[in-house]
């Protein structure tokens, strides 16, 4: 394979590695906020909940930032025709994190029981509301955005924020939100004891029941749903644009490369070993077993969404052959190539300090922890 080719491939493969990250580190803390009311009946065990993650939440935010640079630095194109046409998405997204740290940071301030209670539902809000958003653009993908470009390569956007909540989207975007209430749950499960950890548990079996049935659904309905296929174009590992290319629409097109290349059925099997598997986990009270396995779910979830719709990044409702792919959205080789090194550096060093932080946290948060220290959370 040319070099060109190979640093495109790898690119796509941690943009992948970036989004698990993203879908494990952030979902997790999501997850928390978002059954903060379920497993938290009393202020002291919600607070119980908060300091849990306290620990960790703000430092996982590193990988939306990364992911978001990738993005900018590997695929300019897919940043800048998606961001600019999703703006109201975007900003939904940005307020809803924008209100998570206020949340953590405000709530405990004042002992007003309303005033906590208003900043308990806006972390129910900003944990919910991006992971429904992060599954609902995957769902997106496979049905196409509505975009085409001029001769100039300017991107226009024609769709609207409605036509993206689609049943596709959404059905996927509970997907999503079901994983990070699983994993939220096995965090607390983790962290908490006697009747929060019961109702972490009970949640944690219910969200993996729930995912097993909707990535079911999901395959299911991308099986008979009309993908795409590049059927010419200059090829891996040459400059190109998207305006060189032939795609044609076809019936059961996202699932060529599994036909082509059976072994890369083990992605989706990991994703339901992982969903069944923490069912069990959950069930049998082994907390730490079933984060794991919440994050072999998602690993094969996103590979899943990944390998189907390779090489596609960006496909186009409006022009298929404009969609945008590996290939002509990427940056240049001088480009990718520094960002290797840059990578090979910076994505263990993450790993390292949060495996750290999480080792030097361990161990359970009771309710006379956080009413002893009057700092906490």
């Amino acid at each position: 394979m040319e070099l060109y080719a190979a640093l495109q491939f790898v690119w796509w493969l941690l943009l992948g590695v970036l989004l698990i990250g993203l879908a494990v580190m952030v979902g997790m803390d999501m997850g928390v906020g978002t059954i903060l009311r379920y497993v938290g009946r009393t202020d002291t065990e919600r607070r119980v909940a908060l300091n849990i993650i306290g620990p960790h939440w703000d430092g996982n935010q590193v990988w939306f930032i990364l992911g978001g640079g990738a993005v900018f630095a590997a695929f300019p194109l897919i940043y800048a025709t998606a961001f600019s046409g999703f703006y109201v998405v975007m900003l939904l997204l940005l307020w809803s994190m924008i209100v998570r740290p206020l949340g953590f940071e405000y709530r405990s301030k004042l002992p007003s029981a309303r005033w906590r209670n208003v900043w308990d539902w806006s972390l129910f809000v900003s944990g919910l509301v991006p992971m429904v958003v992060f599954g609902a653009a995957f769902g997106n993908l496979f049905q196409g955005v509505p975009f085409h470009f001029s001769w100039n390569l300017t991107s226009t956007y024609t769709g609207s924020f409605l036509a993206l909540l689609n049943p596709f989207a959404i059905l996927c975007g509970l997907l999503s939100a079901s994983l990070s209430i699983f994993m939220g749950a096995a965090t607390v499960m983790n962290g908490a004891t006697g009747v929060m950890y019961d109702r972490a548990r009970q949640l944690a079996r219910i969200a993996a029941l729930v995912a097993i049935a909707l990535f079911a659904i999901g395959g299911l309905w991308v099986h008979g749903m009309t993908g795409f296929v590049l059927s010419a174009g200059p090829g891996a590992g040459v400059a190109q644009t998207p305006l060189q290319q032939t795609v044609v629409p076809a019936a059961g097109a996202w699932f060529a490369n599994f036909q082509t290349y059976p072994v890369l059925w083990i992605v989706p099997a990991l994703a339901v070993a992982g969903m069944l598997l923490g069912w069990l986990a959950a069930g049998a009270r082994r907390s730490h077993l079933a984060w794991w396995l919440g994050a072999i779910a998602w690993l094969g979830v996103i590979g899943t969404a990944g390998v189907a719709l390779f090489p596609f990044l960006l496909p186009s409702s409006s022009v298929p052959a404009q969609s945008l792919t590996v290939w002509n959205a990427s940056s240049s080789k001088l480009t990718l190539t520094w960002m290797v090194g840059f990578a090979v550096f910076f994505v263990p060093l993450i790993l390292w300090y949060t495996s750290w932080a999480f080792y030097v946290m361990r161990g359970k948060v009771s309710a006379a922890d956080v009413e002893a220290d009057e700092h906490a959370y």
